[in-house]
């Protein structure tokens, strides 16, 4: 019986017919790029669950005063970047020179073309190269 309805449905279509489409369009689904404003807090929800990020005040144990000793030492980082700084470029600009802070050394050579620097860190022995390129007036 049913190979007979098959047959049936299959004789009584033209071979030629054409079946009905309409035109796709495309909706995006993120609000941010002209997606419904009603995604946001259903994407929001799974960006959190998939962030691997944690911060450090996030951790247990982390203290206001960890925070104020990574910003002092943030800060004397700073201010050693700043000494080199000074002496390869400021009003006293020397042609090579060597500042030690604490267990590193930075070694600058300016050569007019570049300025080659040699970061040793004397607890681990590591080296470090960096050369920079200088703008020629």
């Amino acid at each position: 019986m049913k190979g007979v309805l098959l047959i049936a449905l299959m004789v009584s279509q033209p071979l030629g017919s054409h079946a009905l489409s309409g035109e796709l369009i495309y909706t995006p689904v993120n609000p941010s790029f002209g997606g419904s404003p009603l995604n946001s807090s259903h994407l929001l929800g799974l960006a959190n669950a998939q962030n691997q990020y944690k911060s450090k005040q996030d951790t247990p144990g982390y203290s206001p005063s960890d925070a104020f000793v990574q910003m002092l030492q943030s800060r004397l980082y700073s201010s050693l970047a700043d000494a080199v700084s000074n002496a390869i470029f400021g009003p006293n600009a020397q042609q090579s020179g060597t500042v030690t802070f604490q267990d590193q050394q930075v070694a600058f050579v300016n050569t007019g073309t570049e300025i080659k620097l040699t970061i040793t860190n004397f607890l681990t022995g590591k080296v470090t190269e960096i050369t920079v390129p200088t703008l020629v007036n």
